[in-house]
């Protein structure tokens, strides 16, 4: 592993609904070029500080306070432009949210919102996301059909075409297996390999076994009796789940499945 580049600097982070302080001080490094994952307990606020990496966390009206700097930059500054930023750091949801159209206008729809391209250009980004979803060989002849009648897992790999069709830097993900069987689940988690090399990645996953498989950093989210939520360890993956210094770390991991 060479020289490790923040990506994402996150310092003393605190989100609240409301009132409710729901995750308390999180400092963290997220890495260029590698995989993080986010584990903890249901309910402990991943989702939520997961949209807080690009700022979609204030359509759900959370209240911020702290830093998250993107490449340097206070995301949360005033002057951001919060497309750009969503374009930059792309976000992938636990459930397919297509648009009711083709699949072509769905990889496509981003892509327009930043400007018009010739119809050739266009075609070629589509291609060229849907390719690197690996997505293209099942869908190439079904380009103008609804995207709706694609199965589970193609949909969201069609979500992630058009995560990827705007060429953003990194790619959220949340629990993107979600709902999927084995095999739909395996073809995400190759995907996700494919792409590390080209991304920084962070996921949101229950799955113990994808984490190992998958992730080069693992974040452990712990709520306390308070039901707020502390950044409890961060470390390697391996890490984590060999020789974690917090015994409820190594109870959670070891509790999961796998």
């Amino acid at each position: 592993m060479g020289k490790l580049i923040p990506a994402i600097k996150v310092k003393n982070l605190n989100l609240y609904y409301g009132t409710q302080k729901i995750i308390e001080s999180v400092s963290m490094d997220i890495y260029q070029n590698q995989v993080t994952t986010i584990i903890g307990s249901s309910g402990c606020g991943k989702s939520s500080f997961l949209k807080s990496l690009n700022r979609m966390s204030e359509l759900e009206e959370v209240k911020v306070e702290g830093r998250v700097e993107f490449f340097g930059q206070n995301i949360y500054e005033r002057r951001v432009n919060l497309n750009r930023l969503r374009r930059q750091i792309s976000m992938v949801f636990p459930k397919p949210n297509l648009f009711p159209m083709s699949v072509y206008d769905n990889v496509a729809y981003g892509v327009k919102l930043v400007g018009w391209h010739p119809k050739v250009e266009l075609d070629e980004i589509v291609e060229s996301a849907i390719k690197a979803a690996d997505l293209w060989d099942e869908v190439k002849n079904k380009l103008h059909k609804s995207a709706l009648e694609l199965s589970g897992g193609q949909q969201q790999r069609l979500c992630i075409a058009r995560a990827l069709a705007v060429k953003p830097r990194i790619l959220l993900m949340d629990e993107p297996c979600s709902g999927l069987d084995a095999i739909a689940s395996m073809k995400i988690e190759n995907l996700i390999h494919s792409l590390r090399s080209e991304l920084t990645i962070v996921i949101v996953t229950h799955n113990m076994q994808q984490v190992t498989r998958l992730s080069d950093f693992t974040a452990f989210f712990y709520s306390n009796e308070h039901r707020i939520t502390q950044l409890l360890e961060f470390g390697t993956t391996n890490k984590i789940f060999t020789s974690a210094i917090d015994f409820r770390t190594r109870d959670y991991v070891l509790a999961r499945p796998g």
